[in-house]
């Protein structure tokens, strides 16, 4: 099967930092279905590995995202069927979606939205997964329709996680939901997408969200520059409030949430995977949930570059955008 992967940890613009691959087509068994990947999508934890991590012998095959047809089931798979349509964000220790085929576990997968085109629906699994699990595992927000007591600050609203987050508020709950961006277009985009209120994440945070009027803030998703933004948290936060987090700060002092008894979270999608964890299903059931959502048109998907087939050259083009910072919501490849 053609696959992109490495075989040395390089920097993008070396030769070789992606190679084109011809690899054997793996086979499934047990609770794994065997994926013809039909599109996939990049993200920053992509290249993160890239960099990182450098392969033992055989070439690394990375990506998580993808979308693609069931070709083959294992013996002990129960919930799909060859030829249901997929989609999922897959597992950190085992071969990526950079390739046509992939095995992944039935527990991870959902059925793809039928409204959406295969490269649309690649841009979702990682960032839905993350939001979704951040705000009713970690969080405990209540899914209900009726209005609610509840204040959801968002920082860094505007990016990949965030642009979900909202969505998933606005559909799920009936708290009143703060988001936080800088620009123009980034505030435009939040506000489209479900936010309440806007405050400057580039100003003092606390003295705009106060002004707001709403009440003190219950719950908080932290997306980025956790450390910057925590004395902020903490001055608006309601005691016994909850914080969650996805960045990777480097030092936080969380001494600081004593005093009014605030819980930390912090959510990382891969954790059921990497451990196979009991609730590990769990993340089946959340997508094809929000695959019934998008279906109903209560969700959009949030794609922002088709970089064209999958093969080296066009990985190599979406790793460097992402390691610039140039990203304007998700990149998605398709077909070999």
């Amino acid at each position: 099967m053609k696959a992109v992967g490495y075989t040395q940890s390089l920097e993008i613009s070396e030769p070789n930092a992606l190679m084109d691959l011809e690899l054997a087509k793996p086979s499934a068994s047990g609770r794994d279905l065997l994926v013809k990947i039909n599109a996939i999508a990049v993200n920053p934890v992509d290249y993160k590995i890239r960099q990182r991590v450098n392969p033992e012998g055989e070439a690394k095959v990375i990506g998580w995202d993808a979308v693609g047809e069931v070709v083959e089931i294992g013996a002990d798979v129960t919930e799909f069927a060859v030829g249901d349509r997929v989609y999922y964000a897959g597992d950190l220790t085992r071969a990526g979606s950079n390739a046509e085929f992939q095995l992944v576990d039935e527990r991870i997968v959902g059925k793809a939205p039928k409204s959406l085109s295969d490269s649309d629906a690649a841009a979702l699994p990682l960032t839905t997964i993350t939001a979704y699990e951040l705000l009713f595992d970690h969080l405990a927000l209540k899914q209900q329709s009726e209005k609610s007591d509840e204040v959801v600050l968002v920082v860094g609203a505007a990016g990949g996680v965030g642009s979900i987050m909202l969505q998933l508020l606005k559909s799920l709950t009936g708290a009143t939901v703060i988001a936080t961006a800088s620009r123009e277009s980034s505030k435009s985009w939040v506000q489209e997408l479900g936010a309440d209120y806007v405050v400057d994440h580039s100003k003092p945070m606390a003295e705009q969200i106060k002004a707001l009027n709403v009440g003190e803030v219950t719950h908080v998703a932290s997306l980025n520059n956790t450390h910057q933004y925590i004395e902020d948290y903490v001055e608006v936060m309601k005691p016994k409030g909850k914080l969650a987090l996805i960045d990777d700060p480097e030092s936080l002092d969380v001494a600081k949430l004593k005093q009014k008894s605030l819980s930390l979270h912090w959510e990382f999608m891969f954790t059921r995977s990497m451990f196979e964890t009991d609730d590990m299903v769990e993340q089946s059931r959340l997508l094809t949930h929000v695959a019934s959502l998008i279906d109903e048109g209560k969700i959009k998907t949030t794609v922002g570059k088709h970089l064209g087939k999958i093969n080296a050259e066009n990985l190599i083009e979406a790793h460097r955008i992402l390691e610039e910072g140039r990203a304007i919501g998700k990149l998605v490849l398709e077909g070999f």
